[in-house]
């Protein structure tokens, strides 16, 4: 597996947001996180990449290297740095936090630029981007981290068509060189078209397996249900159970 959750259960302030999730991930797969706002899905990912720790149960991962995009809105463009020095930065697996750029380093970078449509912004600083530039320009710095298990929180959110369009080309194109990729997306018309598994969450797994197993309208409806039915003030596993009076 390349990845394997057993009896996870993440929150705040012991809050719960995702309550205890048995979940296996095969090496290779792609897989779409979806689920009403609310259900955990960010949580999820943090929970994957070690920003918040477990409340219960574990996380097991056989990849050897995990790569995470983080949402757009929570990237701090006002930092003065370049976009070639932003991309470098998921070079520091072989170069250090701290390593210089050699010669073969800016042509990695130059060629993960390219591969975004980005060609010749290495010098602009992430200040000066768009919205859609700035997620190719993070697309770009991925694609240098030369992950086996990379994690997506809602890619797509808030970019043009054709943006979109072609960084899920970078997606496919990570699935067909047998990455694990798991993407939380709200967009359940591309999720079918373009996912071949799906987890439903609603704070915890509705439903996990392929596409069009899981995204049925009683999966669905159940998963709105389920969501509906938490208090967020509870403690960990306290919550109204569906149908209670």
């Amino acid at each position: 597996m390349a990845l394997k959750l057993r009896d996870l259960t993440l929150g705040y302030d012991r809050h719960p947001a995702v309550h205890h999730l048995n979940l296996d991930l095969l090496p290779g797969s792609l897989t779409a996180v979806v689920g009403p706002n609310g259900a955990g899905k960010s949580t999820l990912l943090k929970g994957l990449i070690g920003e918040i720790a477990p409340l219960e149960g574990r996380i097991d991962r056989t990849a050897r290297r995990l790569a995470y995009l983080p949402q757009l809105s929570e990237v701090d463009r006002s930092f003065p740095v370049s976009v070639g020095a932003f991309v470098a930065m998921g070079l520091w697996h072989s170069a250090g936090a701290f390593g210089r750029i050699s010669g073969s380093a800016a042509a990695k970078v130059a060629d993960a630029l390219a591969a975004v449509g980005l060609t010749g912004f290495d010098r602009r600083p992430i200040a000066a981007l768009s919205g859609g530039q700035m997620q190719r320009v993070m697309f770009a710095r991925l694609l240098l981290q030369d992950a086996d298990l990379i994690l997506l929180d809602e890619p797509f959110t808030a970019l043009d068509t054709r943006t979109a369009g072609e960084l899920l080309q970078v997606v496919k194109r990570w699935h067909g060189e047998g990455r694990t990729v798991l993407a939380v997306l709200h967009d359940l018309e591309a999720v079918r078209n373009h996912f071949p598994d799906t987890l439903l969450l609603a704070r915890e797994k509705v439903a996990h397996g392929p596409t069009a197993q899981v995204l049925t309208a009683e999966n669905l409806f159940r998963a709105r249900q389920n969501s509906e039915a938490f208090v967020e003030s509870a403690p960990v596993c306290d919550r109204v159970e569906l149908g209670a009076a």
